[in-house]
């Protein structure tokens, strides 16, 4: 079952231009199938994460976003907000639901309804998916906003306080 719909832009070229720099993964490959450890129903386990510092910055938020999830909307599924600047690397596994998060670091509801990182669950059959995995370096030592925030929340802040932004997208299809 096809739910035959046209491809979404990449929703990061919609947004004010912010200048970008370099983000890694161990378990992530730009543009390729994740693994079986970011997916729902196998692993469900947020993967590992590297960039390099932004100077200026005073936080980082970390989001991984499917702009192909058959919503108006999109799918959130992860929104990890307030990171202390000299963290620059998350481990695999980071976004467990009640995880110790660094300083005052905490994670927003996904989409899925938890303030967890959820793995890759597209409808079966349906067209690639695409997940994005962006760093966000905030111009702030705090977005703003509480746990209890939603992601469009968490996202409309981040546009009037983001001062580069990194981009790693993986991709699934069930």
């Amino acid at each position: 079952m096809s739910l035959d719909r046209p491809v979404t832009p990449n929703p990061y070229d919609l947004l004010p231009a912010a200048p970008s720099f370099a983000v890694t993964s161990d378990d992530v490959a730009d543009g390729q199938p994740l693994a079986d450890a970011q997916v729902a129903e196998f692993g469900n386990t947020s993967p590992q994460l590297a960039w390099e510092p932004v100077e200026g910055a005073r936080s980082y938020t970390v989001t991984c976003f499917d702009p192909d999830a058959p919503t108006p909307s999109g799918f959130w599924h992860w929104v990890l907000v307030d990171l202390p600047p000299e963290i620059t690397t998350l481990d695999a596994g980071a976004g467990a639901e009640g995880a110790t998060l660094p300083g005052k670091a905490f994670m927003c509801r996904n989409d899925g309804g938890s303030k967890a990182f959820m793995g890759a669950a597209p409808p079966a059959g349906d067209q690639v998916h695409r997940y994005y995995f962006v760093v966000h370096a905030v111009t702030e030592p705090e977005l703003g906003i509480d746990s209890d925030a939603s992601p469009a929340v968490v996202s409309f802040n981040l546009a009037f306080k983001t001062a580069a932004r990194a981009i790693l997208h993986g991709t699934y299809q069930h």
